[in-house]
């Protein structure tokens, strides 16, 4: 699977050291995150819902029907915000509330 890290707006609050279950993911010399061993991420995306300033990235290649964009998540209380970054520039955004999400 296919994590990458932007450095830009990692800010090093570390939360993503301590949800990763194959402990990939290191602190750079400037605080900042890193994926030490890109090709053993499992892609169980743990790192990605756990960063708040949307830093962490999952590639969706075309195997899995993504093309190319990229997956980011943030949330604002009950809501969390999927945020698909298309390879032609365009975003598309899915909301679902945590509350709902596991009603049926």
């Amino acid at each position: 699977m296919s994590i990458s890290i932007n450095k830009d707006k990692c800010v090093g609050c570390k939360k993503c050291l301590s949800v990763c279950p194959g402990s990939l993911i290191k602190l750079d010399k400037d605080g900042k995150a890193y994926i030490k061993y890109p090709k053993d991420c499992w892609g169980c995306s743990s790192c990605i819902k756990e960063c708040k300033k949307c830093a962490i990235s999952f590639f969706l290649g075309a195997d899995i029907g993504g093309r190319g964009s990229r997956l980011t998540v943030d949330t604002e209380g009950d809501i969390v915000h999927w945020n698909i970054e298309k390879s032609n520039g365009s975003v598309q955004t899915i909301d679902v509330n945590r509350k709902d999400s596991n009603k049926y």
